[in-house]
């Protein structure tokens, strides 16, 4: 990841919460510790924010707090061959007619160019989900309520009473931070508040995730893997981690970047 890059992260993080750690940060952007203390370092010169020990703090935070995690902006650059690749392998278990949910996020969003051909039912809280597939499609777009988190572009509730409740769906198709033994995590706890409610909504759970997810880890859990019923990854699985997700019972369907409609991988 280029300097520039990591800059943009990190004065992004430090809008979100009082103080960003150098270990926050080096999950982040995937770099060390010597080069994130480096970056907070110029920041802090160029008076873009304040250097703290152990972090850093914006000069002028947001009073209305983000949600832990990469912006949408920056995760939507990050394999996007194989997200798309992913994505059209997630649309191919669709059927016409089928009521479905798309979690927000940077792979489920790459599903809106192959479903704007079809005609579907589909609940989302992602705001640009529903604004391309709105634009571009004959589907019929439900939203969650609540309020608009603007770095990861997606629509949370902290209530129980709002819409979610009311939508059956015959599968949700979502992604996760990382991929581990004990199940799919999150950075953030109002995401698995909001995601716990949407799993409870569908027949069927499809989970998108690019082979780096099996790498990341974090300190909250959305749900044990057994849970999922089918994960559609990229080429770069390990043989490891193939075997994880086969051992907990969950069909492994492996998208290759350059497939084209029904080219794909199951196991």
């Amino acid at each position: 990841m280029h300097e520039k890059e990591r800059h943009r992260i990190i004065l992004s993080a430090i809008q979100d919460r009082p103080v960003v750690t150098v270990v926050e940060l080096c999950a982040l952007t995937g770099a060390s510790e010597a080069t994130i203390r480096r970056d907070i370092a110029a920041l802090h010169v160029a008076k873009k924010l304040r250097r703290v020990r152990g972090g850093a703090e914006a000069l002028n935070p947001n009073a209305f707090p983000g949600l832990a995690g990469r912006p949408f902006s920056i995760n939507e650059t990050i394999m996007i061959e194989q997200k798309r690749a992913i994505a059209r392998a997630a649309v191919e278990l669709c059927d016409e007619g089928d009521p479905i949910i798309i979690n927000g996020g940077t792979t489920t969003f790459q599903m809106v160019h192959p479903l704007a051909s079809r005609r579907m039912q589909i609940f989302t809280n992602s705001f640009p989900i529903a604004e391309h597939l709105l634009k571009h499609s004959r589907n019929t777009i439900m939203l969650s309520g609540g309020a608009i988190y603007r770095e990861q572009n997606i629509i949370l509730s902290p209530f129980d009473n709002d819409v979610t409740r009311n939508f059956y769906a015959r599968r949700m198709f979502m992604g996760a931070q990382g991929v581990g033994p004990l199940g799919l995590m999150e950075a953030d706890p109002l995401l698995i508040q909001a995601e716990q409610k949407l799993i409870g909504q569908a027949d069927e759970l499809v989970l998108l995730v690019d082979s780096t997810k099996f790498e990341n880890r974090s300190s909250l859990v959305l749900c044990p893997l057994e849970r999922i019923d089918v994960l559609i990854t990229d080429e770069g699985i390990s043989d490891r981690a193939a075997a994880m997700v086969e051992s907990a019972d969950v069909k492994l369907i492996v998208a290759r970047p350059t497939a084209t409609r029904g080219e794909v991988n199951t196991g």
